[in-house]
């Protein structure tokens, strides 16, 4: 299979996914944005009303927060779950191990652009204008892509290896969302080695971190570490893609077997 077939492939098979996904529902394409906002309406109830945070601007820090995070975690969730949901196609063709994830990640991009578009309006309505900063944002996005890509193929092999790692998959999202800064800003954590710690160890907490950098403060994320972090994703990808291309024909007896 060529690099062009294999890309127009993954791309057939998610947008049938959406098609089929929006019939499922009554109100279709459109709860690709009501579902982001009605999580930020929750969150931002509690924590804003109930709890009182003291974060300035706090709902458009939480809509930065989420509307980015809500793109690797379900896309993660989701593709953990995409070779043992293709069991009966992956029992009979010989078909690339990494395109069922990749589907999966395309599909949830598509569903993205939606919600990226949405942050886009609320900025602007909220007095966030557009301005140099906001071209680190296309960087960015390419970035968490990659990490979504490379988390999203290593969680398609962990289920398929044993499927209690999708429990475990969903709980380390939820541990994730409240460890990378969706609702508190790392700026408040006092011991800066700690706050550099967070920032070096979980990717995800320093590209949203990055984006409210980019959108609210008008600051410059952090090049050397966005690029670091950019070399350690390629390298990681290459690797678990050879290796899902090798093992292929393990991780098909594992799908149809379990």
């Amino acid at each position: 299979m060529t690099l062009k077939q294999y890309f127009t492939l993954v791309d057939t098979i998610a947008r049938l996914s959406l098609k089929a996904e929006a019939r499922r529902y009554y109100f279709g394409f459109w709860w690709w944005v009501i579902e982001p906002l009605l999580y930020v309406a929750v969150f931002y109830i509690v924590f804003e009303k109930f709890l009182g945070t003291r974060t300035q601007d706090f709902l458009m820090f939480l809509i930065v927060g989420k509307f980015t995070f809500i793109w690797f975690s379900k896309t993660v969730n989701y593709a953990g779950n995409s070779l043992m949901g293709n069991a009966s196609l992956i029992g009979r063709m010989d078909l690339p191990k990494t395109l069922f994830p990749m589907a999966v990640v395309l599909e949830c991009s598509y569903r993205q652009i939606a919600v990226f578009a949405l942050l886009g309006v609320a900025l602007i309505i909220d007095g966030y204008y557009p301005n140099a900063y906001w071209l680190w944002v296309l960087p960015l996005i390419c970035v968490e892509a990659l990490l979504i890509v490379l988390c999203g193929f290593i969680a398609s092999v962990l289920v398929c290896v044993k499927r209690d790692f999708a429990l475990l998959i969903n709980l380390g999202m939820l541990f994730l969302l409240f460890m990378s800064g969706v609702f508190w800003d790392l700026n408040d954590i006092g011991n800066e080695a700690t706050r550099e710690a967070v920032l070096l160890w979980n990717p995800v907490a320093f590209l949203l971190h990055s984006f409210r950098q980019a959108l609210l403060w008008q600051q410059t994320p952090d090049l050397g570490h966005l690029l670091g972090l950019t070399v350690f994703l390629i390298g990681g990808l290459v690797l678990v893609a050879r290796g899902m291309a090798r093992y292929r024909y393990y991780l098909a007896q594992r799908v149809v077997t379990a």
